[in-house]
């Protein structure tokens, strides 16, 4: 993403993310095709979600976290343990 997220617009959209339920959860299997794939639909979707990664090492989860960030061009906004909060602003088609 060009444009990186201001402290403060991260804390508006953390405040905003706090009623958030995880929308995809990477499981053992890991970081799949089909998970990016979901976590792509949700972002085009929500712009803003939670992902929850459990079954994995945590040394191996800010890799996940990375890859995600990078393959979808979205944000982190914030993370806490296997939790975290990503941004993506909606693409206009005209």
């Amino acid at each position: 993403m060009e444009k990186k997220l201001s402290n403060i617009d991260k804390k508006v959209l953390q405040k905003k993310a706090c009623s958030l339920k995880p929308v995809v959860m990477i499981g053992q299997h890991g970081l799949t095709n089909a998970v990016l794939a979901e976590v792509d639909v949700a972002l085009n979707a929500h712009e803003l979600i939670k992902l929850r990664i459990r079954g994995v090492d945590k040394n191996i989860r800010p890799e996940q976290f990375a890859q995600i960030e990078c393959q979808l061009k979205a944000e982190w906004v914030h993370k806490i343990g296997g939790i975290t909060v990503l941004y993506q602003p909606a693409t206009v088609s005209l």
